[in-house]
């Protein structure tokens, strides 16, 4: 109930209070702090992952104004000579308001990446937005097949038949890439396992399905036994180093981040900057609560 409470008041906290937590977990505010936050990383031999905060837009202009924000982004990287690719979530792109005004955004960025010969991870959001985003990455992978590639959620249950449902669009030559996380939003429990224990299993499961089909598992996760049950998988199947990679948000668990790196596997790290820090950072504590006592713990011992 603390945890909620906290969770339910930080939306009316001062920003200045809130970004001592959140200043560890977001590059800056502006494309400038991304491209040197990627090359920080770079120089520690990790790969990086930018993405532009912000979701659930009003009108299809700020649509339009997020689409060239990425489209600077994908430039200014490119020639900062950054090592790494871009994330974008589809509802930034107006999805939720017109999905054809949000494929042409995202098509449009996906486009200027390959220009680079570079790639776009489109994001996946709450299962209201699943099946656009699937559709929305299906036709955009038919027409841009390396520079392409979709977030998929462990704890949904629908997760392992999806992976199934894309093989169509895999080859040996050009493989599906699908990052694979827990998930973090609220779904019922006809949607989404909610034991701890069920959603590493399932997790691990869906590697290993990967794993099988020659597929380009991103595990994305922190969590120790799902590290260590990867590898695991990665060692009986005597999968190639460059077929696979592991994901961390930016500033968390950099020792088993560092761990993992040390241990020979590739690592990128999921850097988000923008004006829209405060927003991402209330929304994500709403959908998870007991990040509330860490926040807390950040703002008074650390600032």
């Amino acid at each position: 109930m603390l945890n909620k409470l906290i969770s339910n008041i930080l939306p009316y906290m001062p920003q200045k209070l809130v970004w001592q937590f959140s200043k560890d977990y977001i590059a800056g505010e502006t494309i400038d702090d991304a491209v040197q936050a990627a090359l920080k990383l770079n120089e520690e031999g990790i790969l990086t992952t930018i993405d532009v905060l912000g979701e659930f837009i009003k009108n299809l202009d700020e649509a339009e104004a997020n689409k060239n924000e990425y489209l600077e982004v994908i430039e200014k990287a490119e020639k900062a000579n950054v090592k790494g690719n871009y994330s974008l979530k589809p509802t930034f792109f107006g999805l939720l308001i017109d999905k054809e005004v949000a494929y042409k955004h995202i098509r449009e960025v996906v486009e200027k990446a390959a220009s680079y010969n570079n790639f776009v991870r489109i994001d996946m959001e709450d299962t209201p937005c699943t099946d656009m985003e699937i559709d929305i990455f299906r036709r955009i992978k038919e027409e841009f097949p390396e520079n392409v590639g979709l977030v998929l959620q462990s704890y949904l249950k629908r997760t392992h038949q999806d992976i199934k449902n894309l093989k169509d669009l895999h080859s040996e030559e050009v493989p599906l890439n699908f990052r694979l996380c827990k998930g973090i939003y609220v779904e019922p429990a006809s949607l989404a396992y909610k034991k701890y224990d069920e959603i590493n299993q399932h997790f691990l499961e869906d590697i290993e399905l990967m794993i099988k089909e020659g597929m380009y598992p991103a595990i994305a996760t922190h969590d120790k036994p799902v590290i260590e049950g990867s590898y695991k998988l990665l060692e009986k199947y005597n999968y190639p180093k460059e077929k696979y990679e592991f994901q961390m948000l930016y500033g968390v668990t950099p020792a088993l981040r560092k761990s993992v790196l040390d241990a020979g596997h590739t690592m990128r790290v999921y850097v988000p900057f923008g004006q829209h820090w405060f927003g991402y950072c209330t929304r994500r504590v709403k959908e998870n609560p007991s990040m509330a006592m860490v926040i807390i713990k950040a703002i008074f011992f650390k600032g």
